[in-house]
C-alpha cells in the first residue's frame, strides 16, 4: 500500500489559514497537518522530523508548506527549512504568508501581462508606485517589480520614515533598489503620481489610497492594480472584474487591473505550486519568485 500524501503546514500565526488547507486538499494532498505558533528557531526540528519518519521511498510524498503574517520571517523559514534537509531525506517546501506570494506574484504578472499587449514591453523602464509597501503583499510587489526592471518606489501613508524603512529593508536583503515616498497628504499623493507609469495597490483592505481627481493627475499613468476587495475599492475607478479596462477619470488612457482579476491568477499560481510539490521528481523550494513564474503561465 502507497503512502499517503502529507502536507505539513507551518505558521507562526495562532491558525492555519482554511483558504489554505482548502487549496491544499484540492491540490491533491492526502492529509494536511496544522503546526501553530512556530518559531524560526523550531523549523529545524519539525522538518527533521517529518523527513526521517517515512524513508527515502515515503518522503517523496512528504510536502512542508510555510505561513503566516510576515513575509520576511517566511523567506527565513523556508531558507531553514532547506538547511535542514538531509539528502536523499529532503522534500518540497512552499511559502506563502497568508496567501502574499502567490498575490504580489499574480499583481505583478498581470500587470506586466497588460503592458506587454498594450506596448509591447513590460515592466522594464516603468516608473512603479507600491501603495502598501510596508505589508507583505506590498514589499514582495515591490521586490519583483525591481526584479522585473521598474523603478519601483514603496509608498506608505504614514509618512516617509515608514516607507523608507520599508524599502532600505527590501534593498538590502533582496539585492534590490526601492525607492520610498510620503503618501500621507493629499497634496503630496498628488505631486508623486503625477509621474508615474504603474501603481500597485496592496494597501489594507477598506483603504482607499487614490481618488479619481489623482487619477486625473498622473499625465502618464498605463496601469493601476488594485488588490483590495472590499469597498470601498483602493483605487476609485479601478472595478474588482477590471482586466485591463479603461480607468474614466484617467486622461492618459490608463487601464486597470481588478482584484477578482487578480485573485483569479493567484489561485491558479498556488494551486499549480501545490500540485507541482506533489508531483515533482525532486525536491522543490518555492517562494515569491516562484509564484511569480507561476503567476506568468495565467496571466494571459
Amino acid at each position: 500500500m502507497e503512502k499517503p500524501f502529507v502536507l505539513h503546514m507551518i505558521t507562526t500565526a495562532n491558525n492555519v489559514s482554511p483558504f489554505d488547507v482548502n487549496m491544499a486538499y484540492d491540490a491533491g494532498w492526502d492529509a494536511c497537518t496544522p503546526y501553530v505558533g512556530v518559531t524560526l528557531e523550531a523549523v529545524e526540528g519539525l522538518v527533521q522530523d517529518a523527513i526521517f519518519s517515512r524513508g527515502p521511498n515515503g518522503v517523496r510524498r512528504t510536502g512542508i508548506f510555510l505561513g503566516g503574517r510576515d513575509a520576511h520571517v517566511a523567506v527565513q523559514m523556508l531558507e531553514a527549512a532547506r538547511k535542514a534537509m538531509v539528502p536523499p531525506f529532503e522534500v518540497s517546501v512552499l511559502a506563502d504568508p497568508s496567501g502574499a506570494f502567490t498575490t504580489a506574484g499574480a499583481m505583478v504578472a498581470c500587470v506586466e501581462t497588460v503592458l506587454q499587449k498594450g506596448q509591447g514591453a513590460g515592466l522594464s523602464g516603468q516608473r512603479t508606485l507600491v501603495f502598501g509597501g510596508t505589508g507583505p503583499v506590498g514589499s514582495a510587489a515591490a521586490i519583483l517589480a525591481a526584479r522585473a526592471g521598474a523603478d519601483t518606489t514603496i509608498v506608505s501613508h504614514q509618512g516617509m520614515s515608514a516607507a523608507q524603512k520599508a524599502a532600505a529593508y527590501c534593498s538590502e536583503r533582496y539585492g534590490v533598489q526601492l525607492g520610498a515616498a510620503d503618501g500621507s497628504s493629499d497634496d503630496k499623493l498628488c505631486q508623486i503620481v503625477n509621474d508615474v507609469d504603474v501603481v500597485f495597490n496592496a494597501a489594507k483592505a477598506g483603504v482607499r489610497v487614490l481618488w479619481s481627481h489623482h487619477i486625473v493627475t498622473a499625465g502618464r499613468l498605463k496601469v493601476a492594480c488594485d488588490v483590495n476587495a472590499v469597498p470601498p475599492k483602493g483605487i476609485e475607478g479601478v472595478e474588482p472584474k477590471d482586466k485591463g479596462e479603461p480607468i474614466r477619470a484617467s486622461r492618459s488612457g490608463a487601464v486597470g487591473i481588478g482584484a477578482l482579476a487578480v485573485g483569479d491568477v493567484k489561485y491558479k499560481a498556488q494551486h499549480h505550486l501545490l500540485q507541482e510539490m506533489r508531483v515533482a521528481e525532486t525536491p522543490q523550494y518555492f517562494g515569491f519568485e516562484a509564484a511569480f513564474e507561476a503567476a506568468r503561465q495565467y496571466a494571459g
